[in-house]
């Protein structure tokens, strides 16, 4: 009788555990790994930094949690999903657990507030009734309840990149995912985005990820900081700043 080979054990995930990273490595076709060896969790309803200098690992990493990528080895869970698992029809589905917010916007500039906000509840085919519902509250939860019917490019950037917050929070997703979020703005209105972002991981209790190379707002906060460099973790502080580099 031939002898089976043993099974791969998985891994336990904790119930409080939103995201996981286990010996996770990224190598691309040229050059050294982008991610090597990196292991980490996210915890649900954490605010967490992710910082590092250009080329530490972070555009990677952000794209194996929206599943842009998997990894080379290793694995990724995001909401209890492995990542590498997933099959092509079942990604749209899998970001929908994510809001997503990105430096230069992307909103819909031939549309106004209302409806570049609507466009995210359409994707989950939300009702007519749940949109009238939703929209608004959304619009209301990042101060822009009277700017509905503008246009976007009437706006100002510290607006627009409100609107894109509410499009990311419409949908009620147990993670909000924010890449540079005030990198196109003022100080005053980068603040006011992240007071934002604080208001909601404490009031919603969403699992809130930044990436940013803001030191001052990172040092001020004071929340988690997670540091890359050249594709590895050099430091996870639970209350923590930016690390100047040598």
């Amino acid at each position: 009788m031939a002898l089976l080979g043993k099974k791969k054990k998985k891994k336990k995930i904790a119930a409080n555990d939103m995201i996981v990273l286990d010996k996770v490595s990224k190598a691309y076709s040229t050059g050294s790994p982008a991610l090597d060896n990196v292991s980490l969790k996210i915890k649900k309803g954490e605010f967490v930094f992710i910082v590092g200098d250009s080329g530490s690992g972070k555009s990677t990493l952000i794209k194996l949690l929206l599943r842009e990528l998997t990894p080379t080895s290793g694995t990724v869970i995001v909401n209890g999903s492995d990542v590498a698992r997933l099959r092509h029809r079942q990604v749209p589905k899998f970001r929908r657990n994510m809001g997503i917010v990105f430096q230069d916007f992307r909103l819909l500039n031939d549309r106004n507030v209302y409806e570049n906000v609507a466009f995210a509840q359409r994707i989950i085919q939300a009702t007519g009734k749940e949109m009238k519902r939703n929209v608004p509250r959304a619009l209301s939860m990042v101060g822009l309840q009277g700017k509905y019917k503008a246009k976007t490019r009437q706006l100002s950037g510290g607006e627009q990149q409100r609107v894109a917050l509410a499009r990311a929070l419409v949908n009620e997703p147990p993670i909000l995912l924010a890449d540079e979020p005030t990198g196109n703005l003022d100080p005053k209105n980068s603040w006011e985005i992240m007071k934002l972002l604080e208001r909601i991981n404490e009031e919603n209790g969403t699992t809130v990820i930044v990436v940013t190379h803001n030191r001052e707002i990172v040092n001020e906060m004071q929340k988690r900081v997670i540091t890359m460099k050249k594709g590895v973790v050099i430091s996870d502080e639970e209350v923590g700043g930016y690390i100047d580099e040598d």
